[in-house]
């Protein structure tokens, strides 16, 4: 009787590797174009001036003052698209040098709330008692 079944479990083995389909994709490969390498390095140092000015102790102390947890505000700017970066990039590039970053500190502070706010409606997150999720 074992005998039969290990004969019987060998040939569906057999079968069942013949059946099996061992193709090997090929890789993709192309070139890349200037645009996309330099595309790719501006977000890069976009995001890199950002995280240096959110970094910086004033921003710091001037968004403790304002409520924002400088932890969660980095994590914030950390998940904004390449865009949005560029946005706030070119803002800090257009301040005065010495000047106050008050106004690049509200407008974050802005996006910031307008993406929780978006993110509340939407039901992903729960920050705001006075929103009534979607879901």
């Amino acid at each position: 009787m074992l005998k039969k079944l290990k004969r019987h479990v060998s040939l569906l083995l057999v079968a069942s590797f013949c059946l099996l389909n061992f193709n090997v994709p090929k890789a993709q490969a192309e070139m890349v174009g200037t645009d996309t390498v330099i595309a790719v390095q501006q977000a890069d140092n976009q995001r890199t001036q950002v995280a240096d000015f959110m970094a910086r102790e004033d921003v710091k102390t001037i968004m403790t003052q304002n409520g924002v947890d400088p932890v969660e505000a980095q994590q914030r700017v950390d998940s904004l698209s390449n865009d949005e970066i560029a946005k706030i990039a070119s803002s800090i590039d257009q301040l005065p040098a010495g000047g106050d970053g008050i106004g690049v500190i509200v407008g974050a502070a802005v996006l910031i709330f307008i993406v929780l706010l978006i993110t509340d409606i939407l039901g992903f997150t729960h920050v705001f008692s006075f929103v009534t999720p979607q879901r």
